[in-house]
């Protein structure tokens, strides 16, 4: 297994490097630059003639190093990434891109992380549930549930739970983590209850449509699992249908599941990104939203290869949970 650990490793430095350049190509292909919007925002607001705010553009761009080549430009971000740890200079928000993804990376995992942990659990118990009640009204109705909120729109859903929160139970402060009392405040029993108040409708959000597409997976292999020959042997030898379900039925019925689990962070963030911008939150997706419109390359270019890594290591590990799951599966 070492092997092919530093095998798959190996492999995944050489997909970085092959997605870091399509990404850093494709963000380019937008006609203008972050100096081009610069140059419309000193027309627009700083009042200047479109002569001046061209030079002033010019200047800019031989500034910031967007006046040379496209490969020149990728090696030198490449460069600083190796040789110093360092993503770029975001020219937006005037910051090393470094310290604009430490200061909103953690919160973002943790939403990541909960809407998984949320959607996973859920849609498995719920598929396990209603997979030998096939049918039945509780089946009937997990499958309507499954149907709608896989195919209703998130940012739909986030304005619903905002207008239930604002003008129904009265809730303020619903665009931030913490309540006024305990923005600055240190660390707290209070405050991490507080947190969790504050966040639990983008991992509503983000994690429905994860619940929804774990119980249609898990009640489709669990069906076909429980029509296995070896389910119905151990049937015949007198086991509990509850021991057979749970010991024999579920964990082959798992596997698809765990395969899918080396895509889904990628996914809850993608499902975060609509929560926080119509909840107006601090975390990576807002700002990737906003380098995409104001051309600020290397923050769009480093939030690209950072979900790219964790799309590697969740296949990397959901290949090893796997392989634990099922010891038929050898990685010889």
């Amino acid at each position: 297994m070492v092997n092919y650990i530093i095998r798959r490793l190996l492999f995944a430095v050489v997909v970085l490097i092959g997605i870091s350049i399509v990404s850093f190509i494709v963000i380019q292909l937008p006609p203008g630059d972050f100096a081009t919007v610069y140059r419309e925002r000193l027309i627009n607001q700083g009042g200047m003639s479109a002569t001046e705010a061209e030079k002033a553009a010019e200047i800019f761009r031989k500034r910031y190093g967007l006046d040379k080549p496209l490969h020149i430009q990728y090696i030198n971000w490449i460069k600083g990434i190796v040789t110093e740890g360092s993503f770029g200079y975001s020219m937006a928000y005037s910051k090393d891109v470094g310290e604009l993804i430490a200061e909103r990376l953690p919160r973002t995992l943790i939403l990541a992380l909960l809407a998984h942990a949320t959607s996973s659990i859920v849609g498995i118990l719920v598929g396990i549930y209603v997979a030998p009640r096939q049918y039945s009204l509780s089946d009937n109705l997990a499958s309507l549930f499954a149907f709608v909120f896989a195919s209703l729109p998130r940012f739909w859903i986030a304005l619903v739970i905002i207008y239930l929160l604002v003008f129904t139970f009265g809730q303020k402060h619903v665009s931030s983590f913490y309540s006024p009392e305990y923005a600055v405040a240190p660390w707290s029993w209070g405050k991490l209850v507080n947190f969790f108040e504050h966040i639990w409708p983008v991992i509503v959000i983000a994690g429905l449509g994860g619940v929804a597409r774990n119980m249609r997976v898990m009640r489709g292999n669990l069906l076909d699992v429980l029509n296995a020959q070896y389910v119905m042997t151990a049937r015949s030898k007198g086991l509990t249908e509850r021991k057979v379900i749970l010991k024999h039925a579920v964990p082959n019925a798992l596997h698809p599941i765990i395969m899918y689990q080396g895509m889904v962070l990628p996914y809850m963030i993608q499902g975060e990104l609509e929560a926080a911008i119509v909840l107006s939150l601090p975390t990576m997706s807002p700002l990737f939203y906003d380098s995409l419109i104001n051309q600020d390359i290397y923050i769009t270019g480093s939030l690209l290869l950072m979900y790219s890594v964790l799309l590697v290591v969740g296949n990397l590990l959901a290949d090893l949970a796997l392989g634990i799951l099922d010891p038929r599966i050898r990685y010889d």
